[in-house]
């Protein structure tokens, strides 16, 4: 009798313990279920500061065709080219020094700048010295897209590049094929490159007060670790008909050892 209470036990523990629920599954829960609620915004998110190997797209438009090439590395027979290969050669790369070489300019610091005020910056030096007031100097400057990494429990770990102004983590896990059953998502983890070196923050993307993280937008050089659940080291089941098969493999396992166990 003490026998079989304790394999009632211990198949009661499995199947609780086995089984993942719905709660770690669903994304972005809210606490109270609303109608068409909206989710306040706590806070302004301050614009991004450009850090090393940062990788920038520049284009200078006046009404001086033949001094506007000189700036512009890009090709005419495609302007727009914005291939991750050719921004790559002709795209404008943050160095260890904080500074981007510009043809005819030469070296311009960056670091810790926004793209407003590199844009600024950049108009300021072009109208002083070499374009007129008169030439209507319009220049542009973005970021060569948003690259990130993802690695861990998704459908299709590596590298990306989003080519938008912003992007948030759930456009990153949506592009790489989703976070996998066994994946974690009380606990995404991003380590993001800061001046002063790299921090780990972490992210529960089953709440929906993720939204208002300031991690929940994307940053160039993003690296995204998404963890395994207990269930994958266990082996026990991350469905209830894989639990069930589980538990009547050790159901049948211990009965067969019992039963050699009392005939000896």
């Amino acid at each position: 009798m003490q026998i079989r209470y304790l394999l009632y036990v211990f198949i009661l523990l499995i199947g609780v313990s086995s089984c993942i629920p719905t709660k770690k599954l669903t994304y972005l829960q809210e606490t109270e279920q609303q109608q068409d609620s909206v989710i306040p915004i706590h806070k302004e998110e301050d614009p991004y500061r450009l850090q090393i190997n940062d990788l920038l797209s520049i284009r200078v438009k006046a009404l001086d065709d033949n001094l506007v090439s000189i700036f512009n590395p890009i090709s005419d027979n495609n302007p727009n080219a914005t291939t991750e290969e050719k921004l790559y050669y002709e795209g404008f790369l943050v160095d260890r020094h904080g500074n981007i070489r510009i043809p005819v300019i030469g070296e311009m610091a960056v670091l810790g700048l926004t793209l407003e005020e590199v844009r600024i910056n950049l108009e300021e030096i072009l109208l002083k010295d070499y374009f007129k007031e008169t030439s209507n100097v319009f220049v542009t400057v973005k970021l060569a897209g948003i690259r990130y990494t993802i690695n861990g429990e998704i459908g299709n770990p590596g590298s990306d590049i989003i080519y938008r102004e912003q992007a948030t983590i759930m456009e990153a896990i949506a592009n790489s094929g989703d976070i996998e059953v066994t994946g974690d998502r009380t606990d995404v983890v991003i380590i993001r490159q800061y001046p002063i070196g790299q921090k780990v923050h972490h992210l529960d993307l089953t709440d929906i007060n993720a939204m208002n993280s300031p991690y929940y937008n994307l940053q160039p050089n993003d690296l995204i670790l998404i963890n395994p659940l207990p269930q994958k080291s266990s082996g026990t089941g991350i469905t209830g008909l894989q639990s069930v098969t589980t538990i009547l493999a050790l159901v049948t396992a211990l009965t067969s050892t019992i039963l050699l166990f009392i005939s000896l």
